[in-house]
C-alpha cells in the first residue's frame, strides 16, 4: 500500500535506511492511517541502540532506560519518538518492566504491545523503500482486522498485559471511548478482575487518561470505568451518588444523583476535560446533604458548598493545578446561580466575582448540563438568555468608586471636614448603595446621603 508522509517523517525514515538500520511507523500512527484519521504523533521503533541513534541525529536527547530518543524539529511542537525495539521484560510493580531487552525483530517489540489496534508496523525493514513510500503493514495480531470491526483487544493473554501495566486497564475504557469501539469479551472481563491493579498507578497518570475520556463528549467511558469497578476506586465520591433518588413520590420520571450526573456530563456542550469533570461532580456533595422529609420529598441544603470542598480533596489526590484546582472548585461551588434578568447590578457583580470572569461561559456550559441532565428539554431558558445579557449589560460598563458623581471635595465640602478616613469611609457606603441599585448615582440623591450618613 502507499502512504503519504510528512517530509520530515519520510527524512527520519531515508537517513536509518542510509545507515543500513530498520525503521518502522508503530502505535497510534499506523492506526490513524489505516483508519484514515489525521496523524498528529508519530513514533517510530529501530533496531538501532539509543547511542547509534544519536550518531545518526546528534541534535536528539535521550535521558530515560527504555531506549526512547527525542528528535526535536522545528516544524512540529513535540518532537518525534524514536524508540529501540524492545522485547518482554520482568514487571514487578504494575507499572514498568524491571529491565529492558533489546530485539532485532519486530514481531517481538509488537507482541509486547498493550492492543491489537496499536501493534501494527509500517515499514520494510533494511529494503525499506520510504522515497517512493511503497511500505509494507506488519500485522502479527490482526490488528487491522480489529480496526475494521471497531474491537478493542489486548495482544496476548489480557490478564498479562495488565498485570504488566496496570494504565492499560484504564487506557483500554480511553481507547474505545475515543475511537468509539467496543471492548472484546475476554479483554473487558479482565479488566474487570484486575481493577484494583488501578491502584497501584499514579494519579497523575490516571488523571491524564481520565481527563481524556471526559473530553471525548459521552458519558459511555464513565459508564465502562464504573462496570469495571474503576470508577469506585479512582472516584469513590462519585459512586456514593447512585442509587440516591433526587425526587419524591409523587415525579413520574426521577433519576439518581449518580444517572443525573452522568446525563450531566454528556450534556454539556464543551470540549474542555476540566469542565466536564466539574459537570459530573457538579452534585457530588448531594450524599452527604440528603435529607427525607414527612411528605417523603427530598432535600440537599448546602450541597454546593460541601461538594465545593469535596471538589478540593479530589483535586488534591489528581494533583491539579492551583488554576484547575481554582476553577474546578468555583465551576462546582456556584452551580447553583439564580437565573434572573431583574437582578441588581450588584448581584450581577458578586456572581461574577464567585464565578471568575474567565468560568463565565463554562459555567454556562454546566448549568445546560444539568438542566439536559435534569429531563428538561431546553438547553437555554428565556430567562437564562436574558440573565447573560445582563452580564453583558453590567460588564460593558466597570464601575468603581471613581464612577460616583461625587467625589472627595463633596464630601468634605458638605460634611465641612478635613482630608481623612472618614471621606473614603463615606464614599465607601455610597459606593455600596450604588452597588445595589445604580439608579441612585445621581448627585442630587448622593449629596442628600452624605448629610445624613454624617448621623
Amino acid at each position: 500500500m502507499n502512504y503519504t508522509l510528512p517530509n520530515e517523517v519520510k527524512n527520519i525514515m531515508n537517513k536509518f535506511r542510509d545507515h543500513n538500520f530498520q525503521i518502522y511507523i508503530v502505535g497510534g500512527a499506523v492506526r490513524n492511517l489505516l483508519m484514515d484519521k489525521a496523524v498528529s504523533d508519530w513514533d517510530f521503533t529501530t533496531d538501532a541502540k539509543p547511542e547509534e541513534i544519536l550518531r545518526i541525529f546528534p541534535e536528539g536527547f535521550y535521558d530515560n532506560k527504555f531506549g526512547t530518543v527525542g528528535i526535536p524539529f522545528q516544524e512540529v511542537n513535540s518532537p518525534y519518538e524514536i524508540t529501540t525495539m524492545r522485547k518482554e521484560g520482568i514487571y514487578k510493580d504494575h507499572r514498568r518492566p524491571v529491565e529492558v531487552g533489546w530485539t532485532e525483530k519486530i514481531e517481538e517489540d509488537l507482541a509486547r504491545r498493550d492492543f491489537t489496534v496499536n501493534a501494527i508496523a509500517l515499514g520494510k525493514g533494511k529494503a525499506l523503500n520510504v522515497k517512493g513510500e511503497d511500505l509494507t503493514l506488519i500485522d502479527p495480531f490482526h490488528g487491522q482486522e480489529d480496526i475494521r470491526n471497531k474491537t478493542i483487544r489486548c495482544v496476548g493473554n489480557p490478564d498479562r498485559r495488565f498485570q504488566e501495566d496496570a494504565l492499560r486497564l484504564i487506557r483500554a475504557i480511553r481507547f474505545a471511548t475515543e475511537l468509539k469501539f467496543e471492548i472484546e469479551e475476554k479483554t473487558f472481563a479482565a479488566i474487570k478482575n484486575n481493577a484494583d491493579l488501578i491502584s497501584e498507578i499514579s494519579y497523575e497518570r490516571i488523571r491524564d487518561e481520565l481527563f481524556k475520556i471526559l473530553s471525548s463528549s459521552n458519558d459511555i467511558g464513565v459508564l465502562k470505568l464504573r462496570e469495571t469497578g474503576i470508577l469506585q476506586i479512582i472516584l469513590p465520591e462519585l459512586e456514593k451518588c447512585f442509587g440516591i433518588k433526587q425526587e419524591g413520590p409523587k415525579h413520574d420520571r426521577v433519576y439518581d444523583i449518580g444517572e443525573h450526573s452522568l446525563l450531566a456530563l454528556k450534556f454539556t456542550p464543551s470540549g474542555n476535560s476540566l469542565v466536564k469533570l466539574a459537570a459530573l461532580l457538579h452534585d457530588i456533595g448531594k450524599p452527604d446533604t440528603v435529607n427525607v422529609g414527612q411528605d417523603a420529598n427530598v432535600t440537599f441544603y448546602n450541597h454546593d458548598v460541601v461538594g465545593g470542598n469535596i471538589v478540593l480533596k479530589i483535586a488534591k489526590r489528581f494533583n491539579l493545578s492551583r488554576k484547575q484546582t481554582d476553577k474546578l472548585y468555583r465551576l462546582v461551588r456556584w452551580h447553583l446561580f439564580t437565573v434572573d434578568e431583574k437582578q441588581t447590578d450588584a448581584a450581577i457583580r458578586r456572581f461574577v466575582k464567585n464565578v471568575g470572569l474567565e468560568n463565565i461561559d463554562d459555567m454556562m456550559a454546566v448549568r445546560i448540563g444539568d438542566r439536559l441532565g435534569g429531563g428538561t428539554q431546553k438547553a437555554v431558558s428565556w430567562r437564562m438568555e436574558k440573565f447573560r445579557e445582563r452580564i453583558n449589560q453590567v460588564l460593558q460598563k466597570p464601575f468603581s468608586i471613581a464612577d460616583l458623581k461625587v467625589n472627595g471635595k463633596d464630601v468634605m465640602k458638605t460634611l465641612n471636614i478635613k482630608p481623612g478616613p472618614k471621606v473614603g469611609e463615606v464614599l465607601q457606603k455610597l459606593f455600596e448603595e450604588v452597588l445595589e441599585d445604580s439608579s441612585k448615582n445621581n448627585r442630587e440623591y448622593l449629596l442628600n446621603r452624605i448629610e445624613n450618613l454624617s448621623n
